[in-house]
């Protein structure tokens, strides 16, 4: 992303953890309230999560597409408005309000999501028209065929089903006939997430901002996008990777991170001029104003790591071919705005490809306190998703080097005040084009809401959320004055 004339500010908010009556954060009137919100601190970017459906561990980065949205996200009572649900329903009451259930979220929500697709079929034909146009993108379709073969194989990996089930994505020769009400359903779901979505977004450009997306860069194997095109991956003839992608030893984990998502072919991808990503981004380009893309490093070098291996220690440095690639996209998609993860251990040539397109990098505050300070080209964060809570990275550093960080950080705030609001000033008045913060750290709480620690599957990740806005009201008058002061 390349922003000349201006220096944006923003709040990092997964959609899901905003507050709502049924569990989990929607498209609801909460998600309006929040834009609101946003709205007067002065942030012009609303930054989100991937949006896409949920999979293993129910971490947003291994989806099972990388065009459907997660049906999660869809609110129950726009489907009331829309007359497609009663108007009067029970909420979900929680045992926990700060974190989210997903498998009872998900059991509570389907009764009702069932009964909207049962009154949205009793409807007349030309008052469905914008659904079967929805319809035609080549996605739709075999998306629903994806899940309900899923279904029919309790959920197993696509490489697990029977041979002739498999193999509908190459020949569409097995029957489908009984589980047209399951595809159709499902197809159903896309278009109410879709149509929620573009209205809140909509919304929220009304208010001034702009909506940054979160692509990752790989697709999990057990995927709609490895499923229909097995010839983009390194895979074997019964469908399992011959090569996963992971990182070495780094910051995160002595053993490297192991992320099991199969790698790319990337010769066959070159040679049919990338269509992959092209349509992979220019949909994420409708849905998204900014779309920030995770391990951004692999555009350049990519950690390939022999599908038998057990954890990401032993793998290479593979050449990706990211020159041709990005040639290719700003070829076709001249406006798109993109910001570049490039974290980690990287090599200069990350950093020259990064330069050579005018891509934002990112800098954030844990990593480089006290030393280093943001450039002007880079989004500046106090932490990202995949970090601990401002206030909880600082309580764990020893005392010499919290010292430290806070002679550096002496200018930006009273002696008193919360570590995690002065860096979050930091961040807001450094030279960065954007500034992101996390709305934890907004609102100075401690690792019990770390929202993601790498290298860790399953409960506590992805699962922190706030039960309402009291508290981020009380936070709207010294974040616009930040925002303002710091000329964002």
């Amino acid at each position: 992303m390349n922003q000349k004339d201006a220096r944006l500010g923003g709040i990092l908010m997964p959609v899901g953890s905003l507050p709502s009556r049924y569990g989990v954060g929607s498209f609801g009137k909460e998600a309006y309230e929040f834009v609101d919100i946003l709205a007067a601190m002065g942030a012009k970017i609303w930054q989100i999560l991937p949006l896409n459906p949920l999979s293993f561990g129910n971490s947003p980065y291994q989806p099972y597409s990388s065009y459907a949205g997660d049906e999660l996200y869809i609110d129950l009572d726009k489907l009331a408005e829309a007359g497609l649900l009663p108007k009067h329903r029970p909420a979900y009451r929680p045992e926990d309000k700060s974190k989210v259930d997903f498998q009872k979220v998900r059991a509570f929500k389907e009764p009702y999501l069932r009964r909207a697709y049962a009154a949205f079929c009793r409807r007349r034909k030309k008052d469905k028209a914008a659904f079967f146009e929805f319809c035609k993108q080549p996605w739709v379709y075999p998306y629903g065929v994806f899940i309900a073969l899923k279904q029919r194989n309790g959920m197993r990996c696509w490489n697990e089903w029977p041979r002739e089930e498999q193999d509908w994505s190459v020949d569409h020769k097995f029957d489908l006939t009984d589980l047209k009400d399951e595809i159709d359903y499902r197809m159903f779901l896309q278009y109410i997430f879709y149509t929620q979505w573009m209205e809140l977004k909509a919304y929220a450009n009304g208010k001034g901002l702009q909506i940054m997306g979160d692509m990752p860069f790989y697709v999990g194997l057990d995927s709609l996008d490895v499923w229909m095109g097995r010839d983009n991956f390194l895979l074997d003839e019964d469908g399992r990777p011959t090569f996963i992608a992971g990182v070495p030893p780094d910051y995160f984990s002595a053993t490297g991170q192991r992320w099991g998502n199969p790698i790319y072919n990337w010769e066959k991808m070159e040679s049919d001029g990338f269509t992959f990503w092209l349509e992979r981004l220019g949909y994420n380009s409708k849905l998204y104003d900014i779309v920030r893309i995770d391990h951004f490093r692999a555009f350049d070098t990519y950690w390939k790591i022999p599908a038998s291996c057990p954890t990401a220690i032993d793998g290479a440095w593979i050449e990706a071919p990211g020159y041709a690639l990005f040639d290719k996209i700003y070829e076709t998609m001249p406006d798109i705005q993109i910001v570049a993860e490039d974290l980690g251990d990287l090599r200069p040539e990350v950093l020259v490809l990064r330069d050579h397109y005018h891509l934002s990098g990112m800098y954030v505050a844990q990593f480089s306190l006290p030393k280093l300070v943001p450039e002007e080209n880079n989004a500046a964060y106090t932490g990202t998703h995949d970090n601990d809570t401002a206030r909880g990275w600082y309580e764990k550093q020893d005392a010499n080097f919290r010292r430290r960080v806070a002679r550096k950080l002496r200018p930006y705030g009273e002696a008193r005040e919360a570590m995690s609001r002065k860096m979050v000033r930091f961040v807001l008045a450094s030279k960065a084009s954007v500034a992101i913060v996390p709305l934890f750290d907004v609102l100075n709480l401690g690792s019990e809401s770390r929202l993601n620690t790498p290298g860790t599957v399953g409960s506590p990740n992805w699962e922190w959320r706030i039960s309402s806005f009291k508290a981020v009201y009380d936070q709207v008058d010294w974040v616009k004055e930040a925002m303002q002061s710091s000329g964002r």
